[in-house]
């Protein structure tokens, strides 16, 4: 999981935040911080690898705040304002996101950020986590056997059940290592590791038949081989 705190000065905007955090579930909200000293202490205390940072706020820019760190965390920038972003990159930011913030705009720094952290790749792990009923449920990869997209919901079927999470198939995709989970169709991703037969058209695996779609066979033969 990637650590990470929200420094805002604004409800709205930390509310934003903290939905597209939940939505893409590889992230850990420390702290919703309302300024740079409520994060300063933050950050002596906790450990944090990423840190959403609005650039104006009360007292001490974000900019400064940054400056001021001896060893800060990976940061994405948050702003109203687009003239600041020259100013964030200079500084190493990973993004730079301009508000509202979208949730498409937010998986696109996670893109980023997991590619600048070898240690979050999902081919080095062997977990990933999941928001369930507003808990995060830890699903160990072995355990997986695949995964079917339920209008706005991905229903997650491993070998201790089924789980509802709150999910793109795309974003599912992406946190799951793509030498053992592949999408087979449009609406479902499977464990390669779990089938037991396959054909032309579908796949079994766990006792359920499984469609394979076109554009995705040459793809499937290829990782069976």
């Amino acid at each position: 999981m990637i650590r990470c705190i929200i420094v805002d000065d604004e409800p709205l905007a930390q509310e934003v935040l903290e939905a597209h955090i939940l939505r893409y579930g590889h992230l850990e909200i420390v702290a919703k911080c309302a300024h740079a000293l409520e994060a300063f202490d933050v950050l002596h205390k906790e450990a944090v690898d990423l840190m959403f940072l609005d650039i104006r706020m009360p007292s001490i820019s974000g900019i400064d705040f940054l400056q001021s760190l001896k060893n800060p965390p990976k940061v994405i920038f948050t702003t109203a304002y687009t003239e600041y972003g020259h100013k964030g990159f200079e500084l190493d930011a990973v993004d730079y996101l301009l508000k509202p913030v979208s949730y498409e705009r937010f998986e696109k720094s996670m893109q980023k950020l997991i590619r600048m952290l070898p240690d979050e790749r999902p081919e080095g792990k062997s977990y990933t986590y999941f928001k369930v009923s507003g808990k995060l449920i830890k699903v160990h990869h072995e355990d997986l056997m695949y995964a079917q997209s339920v209008k706005d919901y991905i229903m997650i079927k491993t070998t201790k059940g089924s789980l509802l999470t709150h999910l793109t198939m795309k974003s599912l995709t992406e946190l799951l290592p793509g030498n053992t989970f592949i999408r087979v169709h449009r609406s479902y991703l499977v464990n390669i590791a779990k089938v037991d037969r396959v054909d032309r058209t579908c796949l079994k695996l766990a006792g359920a038949e499984i469609p394979i779609g076109e554009n995705y066979r040459d793809s499937v033969w290829k990782h069976l081989k």
